[in-house]
């Protein structure tokens, strides 16, 4: 396996920012989503993969061609929920469709601008960002260490009420969730929503 360059942290960013700055000149709502958004937030998370932005199906031709036209090479994936697309090495993905369900409106109307290094965009709030993570969770891909930090960097700014109920009856989210109450990021029982961990 071949080692990661040692600054790929920043390199995910300048990736980042270009797509950024392409989406925002072009006009279509769209929300910065995964790790990155998670650094965005403030959770110092080391960034390994890729960078990934939330847009809707009905955007995609026009958020492609855009990309396009700025110099980023797309990828078509056999996936149906999104498109890859890669900038100097970094690979990109744009998501139609986040744990299942599709990315709306109403979502991305809820996301927060946020400054990341230098270019201010709109990240997913914290909520939505939880549930994301959390119902992306499967028997084949559960890995709670990456979340934890996220979860307790952000569990003041979550409503914990809505992430319970939006993720009902998903074993591995319902179990991440009971292991924060364990470690005492979330209370067992009383309130649950902003301001209450």
């Amino acid at each position: 396996m071949t080692a990661l360059p040692p600054d790929h942290t920043q390199a995910i960013l300048e990736t980042t920012k270009q797509v950024g700055a392409v989406l925002k000149a072009l006009g279509c709502p769209f929300a910065l989503v995964g790790g990155v958004a998670a650094y965005a937030h403030g959770i110092p998370v080391r960034l390994q993969h890729d960078t990934d932005f939330a847009v809707r199906r009905e955007d995609a031709d026009a958020v492609t061609n855009a990309l396009r036209e700025n110099g980023i090479r797309i990828v078509e994936p056999p996936e149906d929920w999104l498109v890859k697309a890669r900038s100097g090495g970094e690979e990109i993905d744009l998501i139609f469709s986040l744990a299942g369900k599709p990315v709306t409106t109403e979502l991305l109307e809820r996301a927060q601008t946020l400054p990341v290094d230098s270019v201010h965009m709109p990240v997913l709030a914290p909520t939505d960002l939880l549930v994301s993570r959390l119902m992306a969770f499967s028997e084949h891909h559960c890995d709670f260490g990456t979340l934890l930090p996220v979860a307790r960097g952000l569990r003041e700014r979550v409503d914990w009420a809505r992430v319970r109920q939006e993720t009902e009856g998903a074993p591995m989210a319902e179990a991440f969730l009971y292991l924060l109450e364990l470690l005492h990021v979330l209370p067992t029982h009383g309130p649950a929503g902003p301001g209450h961990p």
